[in-house]
């Protein structure tokens, strides 16, 4: 006999390589096959098991939540196919807007100053974005640190890393906006985003279809070269300030 269900918490190939083992090993399941995308499962067993006995065998792995699905509800399915007909613009509109915004205050900021100086205006954009940014990662700093962890070459091997990311981009934003020790600002800058870009580039050039935390758990966005750009761009402005001032 075959049952459908729906697990949530499955963000990339390794969620679906995981899951699909930790089924595999209960009693009487013959094959399991689980959609990456939707997180829709089938699962053949030999007899009925029980939600709650397959639920228990995911119990390790508190973010993966089984429900069966009911013959009517289409749902998972639906919702992914509305996030399929989305546009490049539509999928990325939150941060196009939040570079917009920190591009276009930190000018006016330039304007209002009577002239531009590049140096400061780095210093004012940096900060924006690192404000920014943490800020949407500390509204779900436990969903971050567990999305993060799919694909950072730290946070793999030590899942507080998530945690202390958010507060370290709090306090490189803070550390912009001040002008507390820039030398130290931009070093920290340039290694933290350096080591991040590490596992973005890996996730995109193995085309791993995985959720990006850079807006953390807040807006379902695909890792893809839009994150690439975002790491490069901090990492290149920190060289770019520190070279001028050494």
């Amino acid at each position: 006999m075959k049952h459908t269900y729906n697990i949530s918490g499955i963000t990339c190939s390794g969620c679906q390589s995981k899951v699909k083992g930790l089924l595999e090993k209960v009693a009487g399941i013959k094959k399991v096959e689980v959609n990456l995308l939707s997180g829709d499962t089938m699962i053949e067993m030999d007899k009925h098991i029980s939600t709650d006995t397959l639920q228990k065998a995911l119990k390790d792995y508190p973010k993966y939540q089984l429900s069966e699905i009911a013959k009517q509800n289409h749902a998972p399915i639906q919702k992914f196919e509305q996030d399929e007909k989305k546009t490049w613009l539509q999928t990325y509109k939150p941060v196009l807007l939040i570079f917009g915004y920190i591009t276009g205050i930190t000018l006016l900021v330039e304007w209002a100053q009577g002239d531009f100086i590049w140096m400061r205006w780095m210093n004012h954009f940096m900060a924006g974005f690192f404000l920014v940014f943490s800020f949407f990662k500390l509204l779900n700093l436990k969903g971050f640190a567990e999305s993060y962890a799919m694909y950072d070459v730290v946070a793999k091997k030590w899942n507080g890393w998530g945690y202390v990311y958010a507060f370290t981009e709090l306090a490189l934003g803070l550390a912009f906006l001040t002008g507390f020790n820039p030398i130290l600002t931009n070093i920290v800058t340039f290694v933290v985003m350096t080591v991040s870009i590490i596992g973005v580039l890996q996730s995109v050039l193995n085309k791993h279809k995985i959720k990006c935390a850079c807006l953390g758990d807040v807006f379902n966005l695909p890792m893809s070269t839009i994150t690439i750009i975002e790491d490069a761009l901090m990492i290149g402005m920190s060289a770019i300030m520190l070279l001028t001032m050494l």
